[in-house]
């Protein structure tokens, strides 16, 4: 896809929401062009999480809004992905929410998230001979990342099911115990297989990859326990946005662009996102994590089995992520949450002003299905 396309509102994006926003974008790309040597560096885990950054790229969005990155360059754990960002080896990523707060408040890195890259999108899958929470007691459970939605969220659930997470220490059936490991998520499908642990909570398409080999079963999505919850952001450092604010506003209107192209067809962002393209898992894990039919929920009415995409983030849940921090065991340093206000902290570490302005773009907030006034009361519940 090219300026001329993105323009007319061609194929690929004829259908997100009306050509006026469409081609004022396409304008924005024309007031600049990006040297080969001057690209902006995506770093990404295969993930469904991904999505958006890679389809940015693969159908030639980047390009087209004046964007200028380079192919995206997969990491396997999210340790090595933020040390590539620290480094200045990638200057964007997707990143989980709580590791960005870490990031800012606890090692004082001047980044900012610039918009939410997905909602939901992740489960706990558990082994296929446990049926019932309390089974877990005595196992070893895999998470991705100490300071992860997806550590805070299991942990809520086990606690209200009886159980006591622990870290270091060996689990106990006996005394309701499960012990939380950090694990990269490429490892955790043949971890379950072996026994090694009794699930994992990981975002898709790993949980979706262990159903079709039948090792494992999703037990509970996490979009079933908060909803419409931000697990990775689109995080850049201050100075990128200090230097040259126009290539970042280019970055955030693609990412915006991607959203509306996933949402607008499922199926084909699987295709454009398997093989040899960005993701390395089979095209029907893909396809499945991104069009789950919503079996088993317990609030079937949010949708939290499917992976959503809008970027708008919202300040309710930066505080109540941040609130929620404080309860979660982790084997690391939790010192730094108390020098965070809640009710501040989304200031100080989101940036929504190019995020606003892409919404305005195409064809504002309700053309993500999001409320006009761009509030919202977080919904949790574990039970």
């Amino acid at each position: 896809m090219n300026r001329r396309t993105l323009l007319r509102g061609g194929v690929a994006l004829g259908a997100l929401g009306g050509l006026a926003g469409i081609a004022d974008l396409a304008a924005h790309a024309t007031r600049r062009a990006v040297a080969p040597s001057d690209r902006l560096r995506v770093g990404y885990l295969p993930i469904t999480d991904a999505a958006p950054l890679l389809v940015a790229h693969g159908s030639g969005i980047f390009e087209a809004t004046g964007a200028g990155v380079e192919r995206p360059v997969l990491f396997r754990s999210w340790a090595s992905l933020a040390e590539a960002f620290l480094s200045r080896q990638v200057d964007v990523v997707h990143l989980l929410m709580p590791f960005a707060v870490q990031l800012r408040y606890s090692l004082g890195e001047q980044v900012r998230i610039l918009a939410w890259n997905h909602t939901n999108g992740s489960s706990l899958t558990v082994r296929r001979d446990i049926r019932s929470l309390d089974e877990l007691a005595g196992r070893r459970i895999a998470i991705p990342y100490w300071w992860s939605i997806h550590n805070i969220v299991l942990q809520d659930v086990l606690r209200r099911a009886g159980l006591r997470p622990v870290v270091r220490e060996e689990p106990s059936a006996a005394a309701g115990t499960a012990e939380l490991v950090v694990m990269s998520p490429a490892d955790m499908v043949p971890a379950l297989d072996s026994g090694s642990i009794g699930g994992y909570v990981v975002a898709d398409p790993f949980n979706a990859v262990a159903e079709i080999k039948k090792i494992g079963r999703i037990h509970r999505f996490i979009g079933d326990v908060w909803r419409d919850h931000a697990c990775c952001v689109v995080l850049a450092h201050q100075d990128l946005l200090d230097g040259d604010p126009l290539r970042v506003q280019a970055l955030v209107d693609s990412v915006a662009l991607a959203q509306r192209s996933i949402e607008h067809d499922r199926g084909r962002a699987a295709r454009a996102l398997s093989g040899d393209r960005y993701l390395p898992q089979p095209l029907p894990a893909i396809t499945r994590a991104l069009t789950y039919d919503g079996s088993g929920l317990h609030h079937p009415e949010w949708s939290g089995q499917r992976i959503g995409f809008q970027p708008f983030p919202f300040a309710s849940y930066t505080a109540g992520l941040i609130r929620a921090m404080h309860g979660t065991v982790v084997d690391g340093d939790t010192a730094f949450l108390r020098r965070i206000d809640p009710d501040l902290a989304h200031g100080q570490l989101v940036d929504d002003r190019f995020v606003r302005r892409s919404l305005d773009r195409l064809g504002g907030p309700a053309a993500f299905g999001l409320p006009h006034d761009l509030h919202r009361t977080e919904e949790v519940n574990p039970a």
